[in-house]
């Protein structure tokens, strides 16, 4: 049995209330009926976070910790502190931590950004989706252009050096509409990293029983590609299928996802998977989605031992995402398995063109990039 020797993890903490439940989505995000319950939910989450912190054992330096839901900056200042502080006083953070918030382009929450910058976050994540107007009312957003424009000079200028934007593509039909003008605006912001991934009818949301109509395949197909073209000519690097970034700015956080590495998850509807000892001890969590569920169950959910057997296929889906592919000595330390359990689909894989292997490095050809299914579909036993 091989132990461990990934020597970080990293903190998913998630805040479920937003403004409103867009009708594209299907993270677990409940519409803000009442005031909010801060405190009970704060204490909530340090309360978890001592469980999970026993239960796994933890003893690494958090590296990276990721605050999203919902909309967690409708969350005060004040309690966003109340949580960080909480969390160092539980665990070590790394000296050089990634900690994200995702944030609103609403003038509401853009106005506290100097107040989160001031107490630790030191990386944002801003929810455009599009500065087109008739398409954030298409999408359910309760923003405009203008004041998602705004809540990035209000990012900038209170001293975020690094942030986000997320966009979306393959939206619905608008006569005059393409995501290359978004992208360009984007750009023009001058943002460290975009996040430019497609919008996909999800099971359980509005937009799934009552679909819009959406541009055909080609379309989209095309279309991503002059704006992939467009963010890589202004210095936009694709690491990942949905992410792109100027140099050195990568999201860490999301990364040690992709590079199936451990997490804790904590609040409403968070994962979690911890590595006690490889490959026979890989536990998941899942906590409860109800937000007042989870603040009076707290401890009784029970994680979820893997199998073995699922690790590879498990790897190949996260790290088959992001473009500088893996190496069997990371394949190893990640699962505890030899590179045989991946065989015969990587052989496959690089028969069909698919997966390249090069300077020691399994990658998706360019070719396969665009087919991840069919790649994952051949290390499904």
């Amino acid at each position: 049995m091989c132990k461990k020797i990934l020597p970080s993890i990293s903190l998913y903490i998630h805040i479920p209330w937003c403004i409103k439940k867009c009708p594209y989505c299907d993270f677990n995000s409940h519409a803000v009926k009442a005031e909010l319950p801060e405190k009970r939910y704060i204490d909530a989450l340090l309360q978890d976070l001592s469980l999970d912190l026993t239960r796994f054992i933890v003893r690494q330096p958090i590296e990276t910790i990721f605050i999203g839901g919902g909309t967690p900056s409708l969350f005060s200042p004040e309690a966003i502190d109340r949580l960080l502080c909480g969390i160092r006083r539980q665990t070590r953070l790394a000296e050089n931590a990634e900690i994200t918030l995702e944030a609103n382009p609403g003038t509401f929450e853009s106005g506290k950004f100097a107040e989160f910058r001031a107490i630790g976050i030191n990386r944002l994540s801003i929810g455009v989706q599009s500065f087109n107007d008739a398409q954030l009312k298409k999408l359910g957003r309760v923003h405009s252009a203008a004041e998602a424009i705004q809540s990035a000079e209000i990012a900038q200028r209170v001293g975020f050096s690094n942030f986000n934007l997320d966009l979306m593509f393959g939206l619905p039909e608008i006569s005059g509409y393409s995501s290359l003008s978004d992208i360009r605006t984007a750009i023009d912001i001058n943002p460290t990293h975009i996040s430019f991934y497609q919008l996909t009818l999800e099971p359980n949301t509005y937009f799934h029983k009552f679909p819009p109509q959406l541009p055909g395949e080609e379309s989209i197909f095309a279309g991503q590609m002059q704006c992939q073209a467009l963010l890589e000519s202004a210095g936009y690097w694709q690491y990942e299928i949905s992410a792109y970034s100027k140099l050195g700015a990568q999201c860490r956080h999301n990364r040690n996802y992709w590079q199936f590495g451990d997490y804790l998850g904590i609040g409403a509807g968070a994962h979690g998977k911890m590595s006690l000892a490889l490959p026979f001890e890989v536990y998941r969590s899942v906590k409860p989605k109800s937000p007042e569920l989870y603040m009076h169950t707290l401890g009784e959910e029970k994680p979820v031992l893997c199998e073995a057997d699922n690790l590879p296929i498990e790897f190949a889906m996260n790290h088959f995402r992001l473009k500088e592919g893996f190496t069997e000595v990371h394949y190893r330390a990640a699962t505890g398995l030899s590179l045989d359990s991946l065989q015969p689909g990587l052989e496959q894989c690089i028969a069909q063109g698919l997966v390249d292997f090069t300077d020691g490095h399994y990658r998706c050809s360019e070719h396969g990039w665009n087919f991840l299914d069919t790649i994952l579909e051949k290390f499904i036993r």
